[in-house]
């Protein structure tokens, strides 16, 4: 069964589609039908008298109609006014006013009757009127004479018109009047004061009445208002009385609001249903009163509820029975309140609950007409046949009238006609036509063969099938050449045969078939349906905020589908972009270069297609640093404070954050701009304290997250009365620059600090803890003064006053300064030397007496210098070094000192002007160190059996040498260590031959001095021994296997798969892993030289650093296979300043103290024998 389906209120393209098909069947146009009216003129008709007149009539039919008319209910006949035309195949008439015609000679009800074989259709009823624009009537008008206070009500009262005209206020220049709360246009046209001022006096308040019809404009003449005030009203009084009458107005009062319309409490108020509800009330009163409208015992309709005329009108748009009620609008002020009620009904001309529609019957089918109507009082329904009252129409057996509705039954092809039926009551009538056409007629299928309809998926898919049969055909559908009827949920069946698909997919592409038959036979058609995809906006553009003349881009990037052409289109703020070449639309953006304030707004991107349409918008927000303040005022000057006010710029979208004010000194500094204070960002006014004797300008600067704005224009200047200075100089100081002065300097008064002319100092001293007076001297223009002749290093009590013209600063504050320093007298004594260990020692000296130091004690100095080596006794340079030992102490610590030496040392004493005698020299000596590394390993004369090492001393042996270790062990091929031998030998020796060795072997060897201290880092080296050329000889005696060929294959073979392997280990390597070399090196590492693990004292892992590794193929050492270790420079880590260092209070060192680490005997430099023949193949084995 098919299934019928309202329309989505949600989809209105669909409803406007559907209202198009879905309508009564239209009857071909080939078919005879009764005739439809298709245009008319309107009911009320007012037409311009200067202009012809055209009452249209046009109506279809088959055959075509013929057209009459009637005037004020009788016949109209053209034919004898020749000022009267129809136009042809219409019943259109124009009356012919421009040559001669008036058009007050055609005022009247006219009706339109089209008629042929079917039937008779009729048209409303056409009121014909023109329209009116009279003039004023001549009146002569007083002035108004009135009171300053009191309530005006200046009458417009203009001519009546048709239609009414439009009311305004203006003055003779044609400028409207400015309207308020206080001052306002009424409904009627009035104008009203609640109060009246003094400046409403003027003589030319005109009223204006505007006919829009005729487009003319009538003036009323200009209206004089004089408003008296109450000094003025005094003033009159009093040149008009002696003195001994009592006299005097009384001044303007206040008073409680009185309504000036409507008056009294109720009035009613009758509106019509869909029309605009007006409601005023305007009120007098002083203080001006406020309206506020209420409803009783309702809610005002918050949607269709809008106040007009400052709150003085409520209007209510598309008013309703529901709107019927009491509307109270209620004016209050300080003194009181009034109010007004209007009681309003809403009644309702006729309006259409069922229209009669057309109907198609076959004979013998049978129908119904229904016309149903409300209105308010309710419509009487009548009937009409071709347009005669059906009382009277001539008889039809088929017809039977009931009320509402004519039914009718077995109709035959006479029983066609129109039909009218007209609901009227005393607000308006409704007259519709609907015919009956009796016809037999097979399907058609009015809908193109093959029409191709896309939709988007996941929309409706509306397929049309329109259809004409008589009797009504019914409608089936097919989907593909052999498919079923459709049926079920997912499709709905519409009336007029649509087939409506409510969510179409892409398995509902496909081909449909209509099929429509009656008892008169059967037709169908196909029609197509492609599914296409939606276009979606993947990226949409982005809020983006901009500064000013920068760039700036929105993306729009689209998804379509590939059948359809898409068009993206850019609007700003809903409108075409500006015609500016700063706008570049890119295939999937727009940018805009050199951002202008004009830019800022919204921007959307629209897609459109043949299908459907998609859009994105973004917000461009432009900001940049605020428009500079303006109207700088300034208030309340007082001798030390002002008020600045100002009025901040345009922000530019980003808010001010604070205000910066500034000052010049006109006085002092003139064009010199100085930073006063600032303000928050919502102040607009700021106190400002004041200094005397300077000429003020000021100046405010905007600051917002952009950046400062440009400074406003300065202030008015403002100079403020002299005083004696509020304060005195900074940062006195006294401080001898030699030992028998004293230079007393002090920081100078700026500009705005003297408070006044004649800037002087008062420069003041005296020794202290001496019962001297004090010894003063003014100055002016300097910052320095020296006082000549005193004692060495002596404390002074020092001050410094400012004054002027009008006086002196407060007394300042005294300041202790002291003489010139001279050099200390006496060195430091008892001095002591303490050494810790071969690299450290401390010193001890007793400080020097006070009086000694002879000005501010700075700390000693330590100078230490190196004598000689014990162990070499050669002297070299002397090199002094210091250490600076701030403040009162009497110990340091030496660091850096070279073991097993003799040094010396002595102790100064430090004041600001340099240093004291030196303390005598003190020697010590440090004791025995570990050696450094030999400087050197060489491996030469090697044979079948025996190497010969050749070494040299330490470079620093840091005492007495006892002996020198060497550990030797052999490497495989590879590159696994073997045992380890240990061998002592005497200190004096240089050389030493190894014998007993094995041929052809690579050995590593180990090297180190020692003292009695211990052993010093060592220095590592390798060599290989000679291989035996006789086993060579007997090896080349044997079968030359070389030349055999299975020989030769294998090694293709092996070759092939080193090459491999190769390769796999260069893979390995890159990628961070190990190979087995470095595996075998870790698991056979020299035993002597692993780090110990700190748990359990297992050996650590073998380190893959350089010095680690066994010599490798490819190896250089120098020619001479000597390895040097540079000479390790012990470098001084200083304990003290200054120079070389810092000490803590007790002497021990600030910071690392660190030297540099000897290499372990497995960090050793690695060398090479020399390339050779013999050590190649060793390589290669």
């Amino acid at each position: 069964m098919m299934k019928k389906k309202s329309i989505p209120a949600s989809k209105p393209f669909l409803i406007l589609f559907l209202c198009q098909i879905i309508s009564a069947l239209d009857v071909p146009l080939d078919l005879s039908q009764p005739p439809t009216i298709t245009h008319q003129s309107p009911k009320d008709y007012i037409v311009d008298p200067r202009e012809n007149i055209v009452i249209q009539c046009e109506a279809k039919g088959k055959p075509p109609p013929s057209f009459s008319w009637t005037r004020n209910g009788t016949h109209f006949d053209i034919d004898k006014d020749a000022q009267v035309t129809m136009k042809p195949n219409s019943g259109t008439l124009v009356i012919n006013i421009m040559n001669g015609g008036k058009a007050e000679a055609y005022e009247g009800v006219y009706q339109c009757t089209a008629r042929n074989e079917r039937g008779a259709a009729i048209s409303n009823n056409i009121v014909i009127r023109p329209s009116r624009s009279p003039l004023w009537t001549k009146e002569k008008l007083e002035p108004h004479h009135v009171r300053e206070g009191d309530s005006l009500v200046l009458h417009c009262r203009p001519p009546v018109g048709l239609p009414p005209p439009i009311i305004f206020w203006m003055d003779n220049a044609f400028q409207r009047l400015p309207q308020s709360e206080r001052v306002s246009q009424g409904l009627n046209g009035d104008l009203y004061f609640s109060n009246v001022q003094p400046e409403d006096t003027r003589e030319d308040y005109i009223c204006y009445a505007r006919f829009n019809h005729t487009q003319t404009i009538q003036q009323k003449q200009p209206i004089s208002v004089k408003v008296f005030s109450m000094d003025s009203l005094n003033d009159t009084i009093a040149a008009n009385l002696s003195d001994t009458d009592i006299y005097g107005a009384k001044p303007v009062t206040e008073r409680q609001p009185v309504l000036l319309t409507p008056t009294g409490s109720t009035s009613t108020k009758v509106e019509l249903r869909g029309n605009v509800l007006l409601l005023e009330c305007i009120a007098a009163g002083l203080p001006t009163p406020v309206i506020r409208w209420i409803k009783e015992g309702g809610e005002l309709p918050s949607n269709r509820t809008f106040f007009e005329n400052f709150k003085k009108t409520l209007k209510i748009i598309d008013v309703s029975e529901a709107d019927s009620g009491n509307y109270k609008c209620i004016a209050r002020n300080t003194l009181g309140s009034v109010h007004h009620v209007i009681s309003v009904t809403v009644k309702a001309a006729p309006y259409w609950i069922t229209a009669p529609r057309n109907l198609v019957l076959s004979p013998g089918e049978d129908g119904t007409l229904i016309c149903r109507a409300n209105g308010n009082p309710k419509p009487s329904i009548s009937w009409l046949a071709n347009g005669v009252p059906i009382a009277i129409a001539p008889e039809d057996p088929s017809r039977k009238v009931d009320g509402d509705t004519i039914i009718f039954s077995h109709v035959q092809e006479r029983s066609s006609a129109v039909y009218q039926c007209n609901a009227s009551n005393e607000y308006g009538y409704l007259l519709a036509n609907a015919f009956v056409n009796v016809l037999a007629e097979p399907p058609r299928i009015l809908t193109p063969a093959n029409k191709l309809y896309q939709v988007i998926a996941d929309s409706p898919a509306l397929l049309d099938c329109a259809y004409f049969g008589s009797p009504k055909p019914e409608i089936e559908w097919f989907k593909g050449v052999k498919g079923s009827i459709l049926r079920g949920n997912e499709y709905v069946f519409h009336d007029n045969g649509t087939l409506e698909i409510p969510v179409a997919q892409k398995d509902s592409t496909g081909t449909y078939t209509c099929v429509a038959r009656n008892e008169l036979g059967k037709i169908q058609n196909e029609v197509h349906l492609e599914i296409k995809d939606p276009t979606m906006i993947i990226k949409q553009p982005e809020y983006k905020v901009v500064q000013r003349y920068g760039q700036v881009s929105f993306e729009c990037i689209i998804k379509h589908d590939s059948t359809l052409l898409p068009t993206v289109i850019w609007l700003k703020d809903n409108d075409e972009l500006p015609d500016d070449e700063r706008f570049l639309v890119g295939k999937d953006n727009l940018t805009i270069m050199n951002v202008t304030d004009k830019d800022d707004g919204t921007y959307t991107c629209i897609v459109n297609t043949t299908l459907d349409s998609v859009s994105a918008s973004a917000v461009l927000t432009v900001v940049a640093r605020p428009n500079p303040p303006f109207d700088l005022e300034l208030t309340g000057q007082l001798e030390r404070s002002i008020e600045l006010s100002w009025i901040p710029g345009d922000e530019n979208n980003s808010p001010i954050t604070h205000f910066v004010i500034e000052y010049e000194d006109g006085l002092h500094e003139p064009g010199v701009w100085h930073y006063q204070t600032e303000v928050p960002g919502t102040q607009t006014t700021v106190q400002l304290k004041l200094s005397p004797y300077v000429n003020y300008s000021f100046r405010v600067v905007a600051v917002n997250k952009i950046g400062r704005s440009q400074p406003s224009e300065p202030s008015e200047q403002y100079l403020t009365k002299s005083a004696s200075p509020d304060e005195n100089p900074a940062n006195v100081q006294g401080i001898g620059s030699e030992p028998d002065n004293l230079v007393i300097t002090w920081e100078s008064l700026k500009g705005f600090q003297s408070n006044g002319p004649g800037l002087q100092y008062k420069v003041s001293w005296r020794q202290k803890d001496v019962d001297d007076e004090w010894t003063s001297v003014i100055v002016a223009n300097v910052s320095k003064y020296i006082v000549s002749g005193t004692p060495t290093f002596v404390p002074y009590e020092i001050k410094v006053q400012a004054l002027n013209d009008l006086g002196y600063a407060p007394e300042p504050s005294e300041v202790i300064g002291h003489s010139g320093e001279d050099l200390p007298m006496v060195a430091p004594g008892n001095v002591q030397v303490h050494v810790i260990n071969s690299t450290l020692a401390k010193v001890h000296w007793d400080p020097v007496p006070l009086k000694t130091v002879r000005g501010h004690l700075q700390g000693y100095k330590v100078y230490y210098w190196k004598v000689q080596s014990l162990s070499r006794r050669s002297r070299r340079h002397v090199e002094k070094k210091i250490l600076t030992f701030r403040g009162n102490k009497t110990f340091g610590m030496l660091p850096g000192l070279e073991p097993y030496s003799s040094y010396k040392l002595n102790v100064r004493v430090v004041n600001g002007k340099g240093e004291g005698p030196a303390s005598p020299d003190k020697v010590f000596k440090t004791p025995e160190g570990v050696p450094s590394s030999p400087s050197y390993l060489k491996i030469t004369n090697p044979t079948l059996d025996s190497l010969t090492l050749e070494w040299g001393s330490p470079t620093h042996p840091n005492g007495v040498l006892t002996s020198y270790i060497l550990k030797f062990q052999p490497i495989n091929n590879t590159h696994e260590l073997g045992p380890l031998v240990e061998i002592r030998i005497p200190a004096n020796e240089s050389s030493l031959i190894l014998k007993n060795l094995n041929y052809s072997t690579r050995y590593k060897f180990y090297f180190n001095a020692q003292t009695s201290v211990g052993s010093g880092s060592q220095i590592t080296e390798e060599a290989v021994t000679i291989m035996d050329e006789g086993k060579m000889a007997m090896a080349s005696r044997q079968v030359d296997i070389a030349t055999q060929g299975w020989f030769i294959g294998l090694m293709c073979a092996v070759a092939l798969l080193i090459l491999i392997l190769l390769i796999v280990c260069f893979i390995r390597r890159n990628k961070g892993g190990k190979y087995p070399v470095k595996e075998k090196e870790d698991a056979h590492a020299d035993p002597e030289i692993q780090p110990m693990k700190e748990d359990d004292g297992t050996f650590g892992e073998y380190s893959d650093a350089e010095d680690h590794k066994p010599l490798k193929k490819g190896s250089r050492t120098p020619s001479d296979r000597t390895v040097k270790k540079e000479d390790s420079d012990d470098s001084l880590v200083d304990y003290g300043e200054g120079v070389n260092g810092q000490f803590n209070e007790d002497g021990s060192f600030i910071g690392q103290y660190s030297g540099k680490k000897e290499k372990e005997p497995a960090e050793g430099n690695e060398s090479s024998e020399a390339p050779s023949p013999v050590n190649a193949m060793n390589s290669f084995v």
